[in-house]
């Protein structure tokens, strides 16, 4: 008997890298930060916790939604409006688009791509492609407001703009990108829903309501009405009062999948190499335009916004080129992660199928308005 419990001890240990071969952005933002931490040592003002904090209050809020079945009565009345899927897609397609113009993108996402997810298990339907067209709706339509998505507002604010300036300049991409968006809609495969809608009652309405408002603070510091810290104070102090099983429901890993892009961008945008880059590609406005929209697809548009204001004077090809940029890959914008990691989260087997749908949507996206607004860039110059 000594012998045996000898011999298990002489085994080796196998290490689960199970979670690792399952979250696939995760573990390619963990070795993006790993790698460029060899490059460039690592900064504490690298990570915006003003996102961090929004996004976990987010998440607790809208899992507390999910958890009084606020969201299964939204997705009822929302499948006993429509005939079929694919009207129910053009209702969440839509839902992002102009949601994104108020909230900003990442909270459009947050919000309706788990309402897209809930409806895909009561029909049995994959939703695949809605969540991706979602994805692309609140990316393009957050790019017609200033507040719309953090670029925005930096550059806003930055090149101390003014609104009609700001509204004609990104107005074509807005609607092309509506246009297109549209003919996509109408490729998608209508199929028949076939459920039992049994009638939801919220679980209590009273701790509904109470969500609902802290909802709105949240949503209110991330417009900066209120401070970003009362707001975390108040939502960890709900859930602590109300239900605090909730804190152990959240996604940490998404907010960890940010800080990695966060670390890596931070590093990779301190490099001489992309700091030389940025100097040497700024010369006239394409260049600005490409270069913004290359940079984006390498860092995300967020910090290639901050990073090539340094360098130009000319506001339009930058703010053109970080939202038409934030389309491609799929930290392009960090928006798109939160799409993906959520649909992984409901569906682990289909991520690599989602990851391809994604790639072949948004390159072709990108593509088409970039091109189609240089184009736009060349008629003006001859004008």
């Amino acid at each position: 008997m000594k012998e045996s419990v000898v011999i298990q001890q002489k085994k080796s240990p196998n290490l689960n890298f199970s979670l690792l071969k399952k979250d696939l952005v995760f573990t390619i933002s963990f070795i993006l930060a790993a790698i460029s931490c060899f490059i460039h040592l690592p900064k504490i003002e690298y990570i915006n916790f003003h996102v961090l904090i929004s996004l976990f209050n987010l998440m607790l809020a809208i899992k507390a939604l999910e958890e009084l079945k606020v969201l299964d009565k939204f997705a009822i009345s929302i499948l006993n409006k429509s005939k079929n899927s694919k009207s129910v897609s053009g209702i969440l397609i839509l839902f992002c688009f102009f949601s994104s113009m108020l909230v900003t993108n990442d909270v459009a996402l947050l919000t309706f791509v788990p309402l897209t997810l809930l409806i895909s298990k009561k029909t049995k339907i994959n939703m695949i492609d809605t969540i991706i067209l979602q994805t692309i709706a609140a990316n393009i339509g957050s790019s017609l407001t200033p507040m719309g998505n953090p670029q925005n507002l930096f550059i806003y604010s930055f090149y101390g703009l003014k609104p009609m300036p700001f509204f004609m300049a990104v107005s074509f991409i807005a609607v092309l990108g509506i246009g297109t968006l549209y003919f996509l809609f109408q490729r998608l495969e209508p199929k028949e829903i076939k459920v039992d809608l049994y009638p939801v009652t919220v679980g209590d309405p009273k701790k509904a309501i109470v969500w609902g408002i802290v909802l709105v603070i949240i949503i209110a510091s991330i417009f900066g009405v209120i401070s970003y810290p009362i707001a975390l104070f108040i939502t960890l102090g709900t859930a602590c009062i109300v239900n605090a099983t909730l804190l152990l429901k959240i996604d940490y890993l998404l907010l960890i999948t940010f800080v990695c892009f966060f670390i890596f961008i931070g590093n990779i945008s301190s490099t001489t190499a992309v700091q030389t880059f940025a100097s040497m590609s700024m010369k006239d406005p394409s260049s600005v335009y490409f270069s913004s929209i290359g940079l984006s697809q390498l860092i995300s548009n967020v910090p290639a916004s901050i990073l090539l204001a340094q360098f130009s004077t000319d506001w339009k090809p930058l703010l053109l080129g970080v939202n038409v940029g934030g389309l491609g890959t799929i930290i392009a914008s960090l928006a798109s992660v939160i799409s993906f990691k959520l649909f992984n989260q409901a569906n682990p087997n289909e991520s690599k199928n989602y990851l391809i749908k994604f790639s072949i949507y948004n390159f072709a996206f990108l593509a088409f308005l970039a091109s189609a607004q240089y184009l736009i860039f060349i008629i003006l110059d001859i004008l």
